[in-house]
């Protein structure tokens, strides 16, 4: 008569496709090409607070100009302004750091930064959606990023 239980020989010959299938698969940033933006660090300077963004291109081309209207609330929620980030060139495969200073805001009473549109994409044969097509946002700060 048969065991119930199947044997460990069996139970790990079951699991191969599926760990092969995890280990061979390409990473998730190859599977879909897009804009990342992250909220890298903010600062309180005498002006403002600086905010410092990571942006990574890993469309298949260069973006020429991005500049992404942005809306800052504060930590209520409330719309604390409206803005724009002038990202300016973004090659493909490379990171690239971008700074702003937001005059008169104090960095503690930042809460979120939502990422409204691209209100100037040149992006070439990629087309005037690609700094928009699967944007990520991420933050390492206390700030939530949204889109």
């Amino acid at each position: 008569m048969e065991s119930p239980v199947p044997s460990a020989l069996s139970r790990f010959a079951s699991a191969v496709p599926l760990v092969a299938a995890l280990v061979l698969a390409p990473p998730l940033a190859a599977q879909e090409a897009a804009i990342s933006v992250e909220l890298n660090a903010q600062e309180q300077v005498e002006a403002g607070c600086k905010l410092s963004f990571l942006a990574r291109n890993g469309l298949d081309g260069d973006i020429a100009k991005a500049v992404y209207e942005t809306v800052l609330f504060d930590n209520a929620g409330q719309v604390e302004r409206l803005t724009l980030f002038d990202f300016g060139t973004l090659p493909a495969g490379k990171p690239r750091l971008r700074q702003f200073v937001v005059p008169g805001l104090q960095c503690e009473a930042l809460g979120q930064i939502l990422i409204n549109g691209a209100s100037t994409c040149e992006a070439g044969e990629l087309g005037a959606a690609a700094c928009l097509q699967g944007l990520s946002l991420s933050s390492r700060t206390d700030v939530e990023m949204m889109g």
